[in-house]
C-alpha cells in the first residue's frame, strides 16, 4: 500500500505541476503534439516551467531534489531558465523549524543547547535535501558549523527506493535493452550512497580522510571535525568562510583568477580520482566555496561529504587508459579496452566497435577542444553502445555523475575551459608513475612488511609442504620431487654460469679493443 500510495503521489505531482507537458513539448512528432494538446485541456499554469519543475522536485522529496541538483550543473544541455531555477535546489531547499533543529541537537548530545555553545544561530545558513546547517560558537570562542539531519528522512527515502527497485525490476523484465543497463544494480548503488549520507558520523569520517589526502595540494580546504560533538544525526565542524563559487561577479571583483579557478577544479578532481581513488562525489556549486582570506586566497573550500566515491587500482588503470586513448584518438585501443574489461561480449569484433566509437567521437574532436562537451559525447556513446550490448558498470556510475558535475561547474566559471587539455598532462604523468622503476620501487616498499614477515618462515613452510607430500604420496613421490628440485637447481646453475661467462667475454673483448686502440 505504501508503494501504491507513493506512486500515486508522484503521478499527482507530475499532473499538478504540468511535468507531462514539459516532457511532451520536447517530442516533435505529430501524435505527441496532439497528445500534448489533449492533456492541456482545462489546465493552466501561472508559473514558468523552471519554477514548476523545481517545486515538483521539492515536493517529491530528497531523491528527486538530488536529481535536480545534478541537472542544474548541465547548462549546456538544459535551457537557461530551467538550469537557473534548478540551481536553487543546491542550498535553498525550504528549512525545517528552528525549534525542531534545537530539539535534535539536545537529544543527540543529552545536554541543553546553552551548555554546548556560547551562541547558536536559530536561522539556518544553508538548507539542503538531507540536512541543514546553523552557525554557532563554542564555549572557548571557536566558530563552528552545526549540521543537523532532516527528521523523518529514512522513511521517505526507503519508500522512494522501494518504488525505484520495483520500476527497475519491471524494466529488466520487459526490456532487453533495459537489462543491459543493470537498473537494479544501479538502484542498489544509489541506495548505498543515500543511506551513507544519512549517517553523519560517516560523513565526518569522509571529511577527515579527504582533509588528510588534500593536505599537500594547496588547492582545496576541508573543515576539521570536532569529534566530541559528532553523532549520527548532528555533527559539528570548523566554520569555513568563503564566497559561493556560483557568485562569479563577487569573485572577479575580489581579484580571483577565474580561469585558474576552473583549471584548479579539474586538477582537484583528477587528483582525488587517480592519485587517491577517493573523491568528493557531490561537487555541485552549493557545496563549493572560494576562500578570500589572504593566507588561503583563491583556494577551494569543499563542503558536504555525505557522498564519497572510491575506485580500485584496476578501475583507475582502466579509466586512465581509456581517457588517454580518447585524447590520442586511438579508437582501436578504446575498443580493445572495452572487450578486455568485459564491458562487451568477448566475441565482439574489435574493428566494428572501433568504427562505431570513431563515428561518435570524430565529429566532436574535429572542433576546438574547448567546444567539446563530455556530456554530449557520453550520451552519443551510450546510444551507440546498444547494438554492442555494452553493460553499464554500476561501480562507475558515481564517477560518471561527478565528472559531469565537474564539467558543468568548470564551464560555468570559464566557458572557454579546455577540460581535455587540462586533464591530459595529469593523466600522462599518472600513467608514467605506474610503470618502470618508480612504480616497481613503490610497490616493493608497500609489500616490504609482508615480505619481511614471510621470508623467515619459508624454510618451515617448505619443510611442512614436503612432509605433507610425503604423507600423501609416499617415498616414491618424494624422491620424484627431490629429482625435480635437483634438475631445477642444475638448470639454474647452468644459466648463472652462462651469464657469468657471457659477461666475462664482453669484458675481455672490451679490454682487447682498448689495448688495440692504445697500440699495445
Amino acid at each position: 500500500m505504501r508503494f501504491v500510495s507513493r506512486l500515486l503521489v508522484i503521478l499527482w505531482t507530475v499532473w499538478r505541476f504540468g511535468l507531462d507537458d514539459l516532457a511532451l513539448s520536447g517530442l516533435r512528432r505529430r501524435r505527441f503534439q496532439l497528445l500534448r494538446r489533449l492533456t492541456r485541456l482545462g489546465r493552466r499554469w501561472r508559473q514558468p516551467r523552471g519554477v514548476r519543475l523545481r517545486l515538483a522536485l521539492e515536493h517529491l522529496g530528497p531523491i528527486f531534489v538530488k536529481f535536480g541538483q545534478v541537472l542544474s550543473t548541465r547548462r549546456d544541455l538544459l535551457p537557461a531558465d530551467v538550469a537557473l531555477e534548478l540551481a536553487k535546489l543546491q542550498d535553498r531547499v525550504p528549512p525545517f523549524p528552528a525549534a525542531l533543529s534545537r530539539e535534535m541537537v539536545e537529544r543527540a548530545f543529552g545536554r541543553p543547547l546553552e551548555e554546548l555553545f556560547a551562541s547558536f544561530d536559530a536561522e539556518p545558513v544553508a538548507s539542503a535535501s538531507i540536512a541543514q546547517v546553523h552557525f554557532a560558537t563554542l564555549k572557548d570562542g571557536r566558530e563552528v558549523a552545526v549540521k543537523v539531519l532532516r527528521p523523518g528522512m529514512l522513511d521517505v527515502i526507503d519508500d522512494d527506493l522501494a518504488l525505484m527497485r520495483q520500476l527497475a525490476a519491471w524494466i529488466e523484465r520487459f526490456s532487453a535493452d533495459g537489462r543491459r543497463l543493470k537498473p537494479r544494480e544501479v538502484v542498489a548503488e544509489f541506495d548505498t550512497y543515500l543511506h551513507d549520507e544519512l549517517d553523519l558520523v560517516r560523513e565526518a569520517a569522509n571529511a577527515a580522510q579527504l582533509r588528510r589526502n588534500m593536505e599537500g595540494l594547496d588547492l582545496v580546504m576541508v573543515p576539521e571535525m570536532h569529534w566530541d560533538l559528532c553523532s549520527s544525526e548532528v555533527i559539528v565542524m570548523e566554520r569555513m568562510k568563503g564566497v559561493p563559487i556560483s557568485q562569479r561577479a563577487v569573485l572577479e571583483q575580489a581579484g580571483i583568477d577565474i580561469k585558474k579557478l576552473a583549471r584548479d577544479g579539474v586538477t582537484i578532481f583528477f587528483t582525488q580520482v587517480f592519485r587517491d581513488g577517493f573523491f568528493h562525489a557531490d561537487m555541485h556549486p552549493g557545496n563549493i566555496q572560494v576562500s578570500l582570506a589572504p593566507e588561503t586566497f583563491g583556494r577551494y573550500i569543499a563542503l558536504d561529504f555525505g557522498i564519497i566515491g572510491t575506485l580500485t587500482e584496476v578501475d583507475k588503470d582502466y579509466l586512465a587508459q581509456n581517457f588517454i586513448a580518447f585524447f590520442q584518438r586511438d579508437y582501436k585501443r578504446v575498443a580493445e579496452l572495452h572487450i578486455a574489461s568485459g564491458w562487451v561480449p568477448p566475441e565482439t569484433r574489435v574493428d566494428s566497435l572501433e568504427s562505431a566509437v570513431r563515428a561518435v567521437c570524430e565529429p566532436h574532436f574535429d572542433r576546438p577542444l574547448k567546444d567539446i562537451s563530455l556530456g554530449q559525447v557520453l550520451m552519443r556513446l551510450f546510444q551507440t553502445s546498444r547494438r554492442f550490448n555494452v553493460e553499464i558498470q554500476p561501480q562507475l556510475v558515481l564517477l560518471q555523475k561527478t565528472l559531469l558535475n565537474v564539467e558543468g561547474l568548470g564551464r560555468q566559471l570559464d566557458p572557454e575551459l579546455d577540460l581535455w587539455a587540462t586533464a591530459k598532462p595529469f593523466l600522462e604523468r599518472w600513467m608514467n608513475d605506474q610503470v618502470g622503476w618508480p612504480a616497481f620501487n613503490k610497490q616493493l616498499m608497500k609489500e616490504a612488511p609482508r615480505f619481511a614477515q614471510l621470508i623467515p618462515e619459508l624454510p618451515r613452510l617448505l619443510h611442512d609442504a614436503l612432509k605433507q607430500q610425503a604423507q600423501r604420496g609416499g617415498d616414491a613421490e618424494l624422491r620424484a620431487l627431490v629429482r625435480e628440485l635437483r634438475s631445477t637447481n642444475r638448470l639454474l646453475s647452468g644459466l648463472l654460469w652462462g651469464a657469468a661467462g657471457f659477461a666475462l667475454g664482453i669484458m675481455l673483448a672490451w679490454l682487447a679493443l682498448r689495448f688495440h686502440d692504445l697500440g699495445l
